[in-house]
């Protein structure tokens, strides 16, 4: 043989190594999607947020090599909080990698409406921390749906307990007017329900001011809390719907310290444009404040200072970045749960799904994971998709967040009646058979 014909037969052999060894390497990669939105009126939200969460994932990759062994890899779809190309990101991401999507984070009540309905079908499990439909904690008719850390009745009822608090007693909200100041989309009518419930327990008047999207303009709405006088204004706010509430609070004089946000509607974007006229505005907390924490050392060394994150310098520990870890984590956590049954390879989305029903957070696991300080223990079962009702209430005194209320549960005495009727109902609509979770392990 010649020894140019010897060269290229070795050539090729070589580039037939790489091949075949860069093929194995992707059959060992769990993907995971990230529906974001980073252009559009509700960008200065789902940017910090999309950025944590890439973060966290690059993070795993760059410290540990992934997850068992397993690579991790991370596409970013632009949704612009739309519910029409949410569906279309999930409808081109959902079967990507060796296994397909690991679960999805809509990111969106809308988007993860839509997506109900797909989910089963696909067998990929949504993660929708804090949001979505909340009668999805009961996972005996919603397997797919995970409302991690809190639903929006859970928020709905720690609103109401804590404005009983401030009021002196439960007996105190007899005759009084709570108002409702929400983005007229799904996301924003979810606590309805709860606090039609809750007003008719506890005697207060309950008024309901839609805001359409996105919510910049809302002059009319104030002036009708204006009229109208309530004692308090809980805004489910999101985007640039939420600094224009804070603004327009301040135009007409109302007292921020008796306005509440869910926390879709207490970070950083929603009171640093209002400028002084935020300070005093609360706002509840799902669980995480915001700040710096032991998983961001970790991230500092092996993301930010390496130039492989987009987060902006003073993004780096403020609310909604952390919530983009704290998502990451409880989705990579999953599929180090599933992997714990099913093997150190990569998950598909119903062995993910299995992972998520069988989270047990304890807070010696959440301390070594560097999360201590954000999040408390969480554990979830067939029974319970929430897997945890806390929350505290902050305050923005003009330059930061701070934590100024102790811990609320939500009263499972309103809410788990709630959930069931509404459950059951979504079940015999779409002849969906119950789980028996009492079998189910």
């Amino acid at each position: 043989m010649g020894i140019r014909k010897a060269a290229l037969l070795g050539a090729a052999i070589v580039s037939a190594g790489v091949i075949a060894a860069t093929a194995a390497e992707a059959q060992n990669e769990q993907f995971i999607p990230g529906l974001v939105y980073r252009t559009g009126a509700y960008a200065p939200n789902g940017v910090p947020f999309a950025d944590g969460a890439a973060d966290y994932i690059a993070m795993l990759n760059a410290r540990d090599g992934g997850i068992n062994g397993v690579k991790l890899t991370f596409e970013e779809c632009e949704t612009g909080y739309a519910t029409d190309r949410g569906v279309e990101c999930y409808e081109r991401l959902k079967g990507k990698g060796p296994t397909g999507a690991a679960y999805f984070s809509p990111l969106s009540t809308g988007i993860t409406f839509a997506l109900t309905e797909k989910a089963p079908g696909d067998k990929v499990p949504l993660i929708t921390m804090g949001y979505g439909r909340a009668d999805s904690r009961d996972g005996a008719v919603f397997t797919w749906n995970f409302p991690l850390l809190g639903t929006y009745w859970t928020a709905a009822s720690v609103a109401i307990q804590y404005i009983a608090k401030e009021m002196g007693g439960f007996d105190k909200l007899k005759g009084k007017k709570i108002a409702l100041l929400y983005h007229d989309s799904p996301y924003g009518k979810e606590p309805i329900a709860a606090l039609d419930v809750m007003s008719k327990k506890y005697g207060f008047e309950f008024l309901q001011i839609p805001v359409p999207a996105p919510g910049s303009e809302q002059k009319s709405q104030w002036l009708q809390i204006r009229q109208q006088k309530p004692d308090y204004v809980l805004l489910w706010g999101w985007g640039v719907m939420n600094s224009a509430a804070v603004t327009e609070a301040g135009n007409v004089n109302y007292p921020r310290d008796h306005m509440i946000g869910v926390w879709w509607s207490g970070a950083e974007p929603d009171v640093i444009p209002a400028g002084d006229k935020a300070a005093g505005y609360k706002a509840l907390m799902l669980q995480h404040p915001a700040g710096k924490f032991g998983v961001h050392a970790d991230v500092e060394k092996y993301v930010i200072s390496q130039g492989k994150s987009l987060a902006k310098p003073d993004e780096f520990g403020q609310v909604l970045y952390n919530r983009g870890l704290v998502n990451s984590m409880l989705g990579t956590e999953a599929i180090r749960t599933a992997m714990a049954k099913f093997g150190n390879k990569p998950m598909t989305g119903e062995q993910v799904r299995w992972g998520i029903e069988h989270l047990d957070l304890t807070a010696d696991r959440i301390k070594k994971l560097g999360f201590e300080g954000m999040i408390g223990p969480i554990k979830v079962s067939c029974a319970d998709h929430e897997g945890a009702r806390l929350s505290r209430v902050h305050q923005w005194d003009g330059k930061q967040w701070k934590v100024i209320s102790d811990w609320f549960t939500a009263d499972d005495a309103i809410i788990e009646p709630l959930v069931k009727d509404t459950a059951g109902k979504y079940a015999a609509e779409k002849k969906i058979t119950a789980r028996d979770c009492s079998k189910e392990s």
